[in-house]
């Protein structure tokens, strides 16, 4: 465990304009190129390649689905050459896989890429190193619950020419989930290239709803890259020979399901919008132009208790949201979805009347708070970065421990815990518990230098209950800036050893990841 070191004071607004200064060198300037000239692409739908054994019962027969791991070429803009992507089954997002609760699937997850990757790795990171195989691939189901054996655990990865059949049960409610790489020290390049995919989980609760469904239910993926001149991805490196990490990538280039600036025709009646934010690092913070309003329904694993009207939707990455927008006031308007300053796409509603037999119900699903008297321990957690002045990169670490360091997180199955994140950083850092959802009890703003020096907190304000967007089950919770952020977790499911890490994924790939383990009562 790391005991000394100064914590580092970095901006995110900063990160991002140096690194735009960067690049600029080297790199497009997107809003140059003319917008909503592409329509809106959506996912392809995973079909399955048949039905397979389980492996650890040979009589059940379950749908089996194949995604290789492979190189593709695809247009992110009509005035753009063919830009070169890593995909699952040569689609960026992948395939949709769409599934109900409790029927469970099979997913062989392969790798067919090239033996050598297109973007720079730092070998000084943990899992990075020379000797390890320079292209290397494991699959996430970020918020999915599952044996740790389908996880996708970091260090479980696979080179190309390799397979592995991983098993989902998919015992959830009803949400919205997604698929990604993650394979340690690379990571970050890994999704950046290109390597993530949505999958549905459908039930009862939700089918009895009568929220808009087919085509008014739209996926959108969200995600920033920077783009060179003849149309490729570029990834920013430090000025450092041989340490090419940085602390955090931002891109002008605001991607839609691998579409840049692009248009969705639409009908004067509600529309249900599932909202991904696969980005590295970039917190979106999305409105409507010309002022309507999200409906938000839902979060990360699955929906709220009632509806929130919000006229702006924060997302921070690996987050999602669940939003019903009405345009049926709308007729014929032309209206821009925007990120603070960047363009992101247009809505151009139809002037047609039309019918509209989906709602939008006062009551959704019930979500019981649990009570803080049903944790039987709270820990307190750290999220750190420090300063090396001997060497870089900048060190980031969760609880002062690095990776390879003991577990020291061995909740017991079927209890539940308060996990304090404690951010002494200017970073506000989203933290993803795998296996697990959990709901977001508060924070509250401290002074960070008492706590460091005396591991005493020194409090300026009130607990500030969860914003109500937050008020159902998530998996992936912001940890704000000089806050302390409390979530109450139910460990339930499986025995085993996971992963709790930060989502900005350079960070992720620094260091800023832990096992943790479930582990059977006594």
């Amino acid at each position: 465990m790391l005991t000394g070191g100064w914590i580092m004071s970095r901006s995110g607004a900063l990160c991002a304009m140096t690194h735009a200064m960067g690049a600029q060198a080297s790199t497009l300037n997107a809003s140059t190129l003319p917008t909503f000239v592409d329509r809106l692409p959506l996912p392809p739908i995973a079909k399955p390649n048949g039905m397979r054994s389980l492996p650890s019962s040979p009589k059940i027969k379950l749908p089996y689905y194949r995604l290789a791991a492979q190189p593709t070429e695809m247009k992110i803009h009509r005035d753009l050459k063919p830009t070169r992507f890593w995909s699952f089954a040569g689609a960026v997002p992948g395939p949709t896989l769409e599934t109900r609760s409790g029927e469970a699937f099979l997913v062989e997850w392969a790798n067919q890429l090239p033996l050598q990757h297109f973007l720079p790795i730092d070998h000084r990171l943990h899992g990075a190193e020379s000797d390890k195989p320079q292209v290397r691939t494991v699959a996430h189901l970020h918020g999915a619950f599952t044996r740790p054996e389908s996880d996708g655990y970091p260090e479980n990865w696979i080179v190309p020419g390799k397979s592995v059949l991983y098993h989902y049960p998919n015992q959830q409610e009803a949400a919205m989930l997604w698929y990604h790489d993650h394979a340690m020290g690379i990571n970050r390049l890994n999704i950046y290239a290109g390597l993530f995919g949505l999958t549905f989980v459908r039930d009862r609760v939700e089918d009895g709803l009568n929220l808009p469904s087919g085509k008014y239910e739209v996926p959108l993926a969200l995600f920033d890259r920077l783009i060179t001149p003849d149309g490729q991805l570029y990834y920013p490196i430090s000025e450092k020979p041989g340490a090419p990490w940085v602390p955090e990538v931002f891109g002008d280039a605001i991607l839609v399901n691998g579409k840049l600036f692009p248009y969705l025709e639409v009908e004067p009646r509600k529309y249900r919008l599932r909202v991904l934010n696969a980005s590295n690092a970039r917190f979106y913070h999305l409105s409507l132009q010309n002022g309507l309003a999200f409906h938000q329904i839902g979060t990360d694993q699955g929906l709220l208790p009632a509806p929130v009207a919000v006229k702006s939707l924060m997302l921070a990455p690996g987050e999602r949201v669940d939003v019903v927008v009405d345009f049926s006031g709308s007729h014929g308007e032309q209206i821009v979805l925007q990120n603070d300053s960047f363009t992101v796409m247009q809505f151009r509603v139809s002037a047609n009347q039309v019918s509209d037999p989906s709602s939008l119900p006062a009551a959704l699903r019930p979500v019981p708070k649990i009570p803080e008297s049903d944790a039987v321990k709270t820990r307190l957690l750290t999220l750190d970065e420090y300063q090396n002045l001997v060497a870089e990169p900048i060190l980031m670490l969760l609880n002062g421990t690095y990776w390879h360091e003991p577990i020291t997180e061995k909740p017991l199955l079927n209890t539940t815990e308060i996990w304090s994140f404690i951010n002494p950083t200017d970073d506000t850092h989203p933290i993803h518990l795998h296996a697990v959802r959990f709901q977001v009890l508060d924070r509250q703003h401290y002074e960070p230098w008492t706590y460091q020096t005396k591991k005493e907190f020194r409090f300026l304000g009130p607990r500030v209950p969860p914003e109500p967007g937050e008020a159902g089950w998530k998996d992936t919770v912001r940890a704000d800036s000089k806050m302390v952020t409390r979530i109450i977790v139910p460990f339930e499911g499986y025995t085993g050893r996971y992963v709790w890490h930060c989502h900005l994924l350079e960070h992720e790939d620094n260091e800023m990841m832990r096992p943790y383990e479930i582990v059977a009562g006594t």
